[in-house]
């Protein structure tokens, strides 16, 4: 079997994205380790996204041509997030929010389609996918609204924004290789469900850690006086 250097491109960024992922959820947010392995996460999941986006393209794989759209735009404004500063918006920001608007339109559209299908399926995906991937991106869109309105995002809120959607861009690619292929997996694999827990797990570990951020004082914010009478935050 030969494949074409945009798929081997887009297979070499995934399977790098999903192990960066793993490390870097791994380790405590904020170290060192994790900055590392996240780095590496964001730049390889950009780019297996957009390799799949076009791949799909070329095939007419419109479901494909979401879950990778979606997944650029939650990984892009994810490492924004983790990047700027607190109290801090721009011309990104609203331009992230028209993207996730109008993906999470499309999607929803493709959705009602599949739902009138004598099948209940478009394009081979069951309307309930459809409406949960539209439902991620509304959700998405929501909170950029927040953020442009609160003029930023701060505090446990915006690790809490920066966490859920890496850890969701990772779960639409571990679903898309361990559950929607695993045909590719040993039988042994399948059979001990040990494809459906690779495929789910990033769910999970956001659930833990989204819990941790909101009950536990791991991340919550403290002032510490500067020499000057100025008062720093930091995590």
């Amino acid at each position: 079997m030969t494949y074409s250097p945009l798929l081997l491109f887009h297979i070499c960024a995934g399977t790098t994205g999903l192990l960066s992922g793993t490390v870097s959820m791994s380790f405590r947010k904020g170290s060192r380790g994790h900055r590392v392995a996240g780095n590496v996460f964001f730049v390889s999941m950009l780019c297996m996204s957009a390799a799949g986006v076009t791949l799909a393209l070329m095939k007419s794989q419109m479901s494909n041509v979401f879950g990778g759209s979606l997944t650029f735009y939650l990984v892009a404004t994810a490492w924004a997030t983790a990047k700027r500063r607190e109290g801090v918006t721009g011309i990104f920001d609203w331009m992230a929010l028209l993207v996730a608007l109008t993906v999470g339109v499309v999607i929803a559209t493709f959705g009602v389609e599949a739902l009138h299908n004598p099948s209940g399926s478009k394009d081979g995906v069951p309307a309930p996918m459809y409406f949960v991937l539209a439902s991620v991106a509304t959700l998405a869109a929501a909170g950029d609204i927040r953020m442009l309105v609160r003029g930023g995002v701060f505090g446990t809120q915006r690790i809490s924004r920066h966490l859920w959607r890496m850890c969701f861009a990772l779960f639409i690619a571990t679903g898309s290789i361990f559950l929607a292929r695993p045909q590719l997996f040993p039988e042994i694999l399948r059979r001990t469900d040990v494809i459906l827990i690779a495929g789910i797990l990033p769910l999970p570990l956001m659930i833990f850690w989204l819990l941790r951020l909101r009950f536990t004082n791991t991340y919550k914010r403290k002032t510490a006086p500067r020499a000057n009478g100025v008062v720093s935050l930091r995590a």
